[in-house]
């Protein structure tokens, strides 16, 4: 056998070990960075930042998809402002500050949603039929972006959020236009795609830090069964020929990265997509609003098992706090990498940032919403360029207690402070400890498992400031920090650890607003020993006013003592602190 046909059989024999040394790549089962050693993302996604989605911005109700967003905004400010405004949107919505945030905070990589749009002109607007015009813009901020993870060292996996002509009948998340042809539906779309990712591969094929391209997102079409979203189709024949046309299009160019593949019904059916036919991909599924058990993520496994394939989660959210440190430990302890979502919405509590509303939005989104009360266009323009503004990473605002609970409570029964109460003074009641379920406090509405139970819950039924399982609403008392617990139910408690520098009996009193009906509540110690008397709120139907009432005296130790609040009785009083009295 001649030199040649020596290497020729090497290759054919060992591509994804030859290729992807240096590369994050599939090891049997499992996803391995450069130098082999097992690899668990941790990630969040980009959300909103080159894709928008109405809920994201609060106009899921009457503006899904972002073209009918933007239309909405042109009817206001014009295209002219329309482009200044999308234009500094996307320059604040994820700069390096963002990143540098991620890195710190835990993160290991991030997954950008794509909007193809920002690469390369729809088909509709292509001056030559069937030939590929390509952009500069998305180019440039995946260079960007890509340039800020290698200075963190944390991997960027690139997703295609919106493909050419829309992926799925769930519209928001692709920017589908049903009065246009979909990705399914023209050939010109899928040529497109097919294009679109060669293009990428071509630029990025030497970047180590890109650690996977997600080919496509969250599929949901009907081929051929009758559920609207694919979630019955037995096939799924054209998902898995475009996905092995793209496949092959990448490896044209590109034999170093990893691929993760998506099945259809929101990435999650993948009946007639197996077998695999590539040797450096992935399977990836989507979690949302299920129980946190193995039995939750039991086919994935076994499609892990049966074609010897790393699994990833490669999208999950929009819980509470528990779910999040449930479902993050579950995927750890079976070695199942996972990405959440997203990074900015406004008006956030489930997110590790939350946008800041500027005022008078509220304003614009019920003319948008009603068609009504039309606001004047340099009103409009001055909210909408307050909105990109506010998405800088200097002004949005950090959710901590997310970012603990992704993290340290996965890992650890332990509370902390949500900040120090040193003693004497007021603990506003709505900044008890950061810490799990049953551990830093206890509420009976915790989860929202809808999917499973065909029950949603609020966990936090006003969605204000935390997004721990507890009520919390905005307070109008004289002397807050804005907020206040609410919605109180029997048997339910909150722990604050309070700092004293010497050992003494302290008087404690709580401020509260009676409701309708009456209360009970105790100071205990974390063990769960009452250490104070019972505070009584009598319900009345008067008008409410807040007021004060006694716990008597409290003995207290040097340093740090943790305290809890224990709802003897709920109803519908609001709590807004507790004062430890000179």
């Amino acid at each position: 056998m001649n030199t040649l046909c020596k290497k020729l059989l090497f290759f054919s024999l060992f591509p994804s070990f030859i290729f992807a040394q240096g590369f994050v790549h599939r090891d049997g089962q499992n996803i391995v960075d450069e130098n082999g050693k097992n690899l668990v993302f941790r990630g969040l996604g980009l959300g909103g930042w080159m894709v928008q989605e109405g809920y994201m911005i609060k106009t899921g109700e009457f503006a899904g998809p972002q073209f009918k967003i933007r239309e909405k905004i042109v009817d206001v400010i014009g295209e002219e402002n329309t482009v200044e405004f999308y234009k500094n949107y996307k320059n604040n919505g994820i700069t390096k500050a963002d990143i540098d945030s991620l890195a710190a905070w835990g993160f290991n990589s991030v997954r950008l949603p794509m909007h193809y749009n920002l690469y390369t002109l729809p088909i509709e607007k292509e001056p030559v039929k069937g030939q590929n015009t390509w952009l500069d813009e998305g180019f440039k901020m995946t260079d960007d972006l890509l340039q800020w993870c290698t200075e963190n060292k944390i991997y960027l996996i690139l997703d295609l959020h919106a493909a050419p002509g829309g992926q799925g009948k769930d519209t928001n998340i692709s920017d589908y236009d049903e009065t246009k042809p979909s990705l399914w539906e023209s050939k010109e779309n899928q040529e497109k795609m097919i294009a679109f990712w060669k293009k990428i591969a071509e630029r990025y094929k030497d970047s180590p830090w890109i650690g996977a391209y997600d080919i496509i997102n969250e599929p949901n079409w009907n081929f051929s069964a009758t559920n609207k979203n694919g979630c019955d189709e037995k096939l799924n024949s054209p998902l898995r020929e475009l996905q092995v046309k793209v496949t092959q299009a990448i490896r044209e160019v590109d034999n170093n990265h990893l691929i993760f593949i998506e099945g259809n019904c929101w990435g999650n059916n993948y009946n007639g997509i197996f077998p695999l036919w590539d040797d450096n991909t992935a399977v990836s599924f989507h979690k949302y609003w299920n129980y946190n058990d193995v039995a939750s993520i039991n086919q994935f496994l076994e499609y892990r098992k049966k074609y010897n394939v790393p699994i990833w989660l490669g999208e999950s959210g929009e819980n509470s706090n528990a779910w999040f440190t449930d479902a993050i430990r579950l995927m750890e302890n079976n070695n199942i990498g996972w990405a959440f979502w997203p990074m900015k919405k406004i008006d956030n509590i489930a997110g590790v940032t939350s946008v800041i509303q500027p005022k008078g939005y509220d304003k614009l989104l019920h003319y948008w919403e009603k068609g009504t009360n039309k606001p004047s266009k340099e009103e409009v323009k001055e909210i909408l360029f307050q909105v990109a503004e506010n998405y800088k990473m200097s002004r949005v605002e950090v959710k901590t207690d997310v970012i603990d609970a992704m993290f340290r409570q996965v890992n650890s029964t332990d509370t902390k402070p949500f900040k120090r109460h040193k003693l004497q003074g007021k603990v506003f009641a709505t900044e008890f400890d950061l810490g799990q379920i049953n551990q830093a406090y206890f509420d009976k509405d915790a989860y929202n498992y809808w999917v499973s139970s065909n029950e949603s819950t609020h966990w936090n039924k006003s969605n204000k400031m935390r997004n721990d399982a507890v009520d919390i609403e905005e307070c109008n008392d004289k002397v807050t920090n804005g907020y206040q617990i609410s919605y109180i139910e029997d048997g339910e408690w909150l722990q604050y650890t309070v700092e004293l520098e010497s050992a003494k009996s302290v008087e404690v009193e709580i401020r509260y607003l009676a409701g309708k009906t009456s209360g009970e509540i105790y100071l205990s110690d974390a063990d769960g020993n009452v250490i104070s008397s019972s505070v009584i709120i009598e319900g009345n139907d008067k008008s409410p006013v807040w007021q004060n009432a006694s716990f008597g005296k409290v003995k207290l130790n040097t340093g740090q003592n943790k305290l809890r609040m224990q709802f003897v009785k709920g109803g519908d009083f609001k709590v807004n602190y507790i004062e430890f009295k000179k």
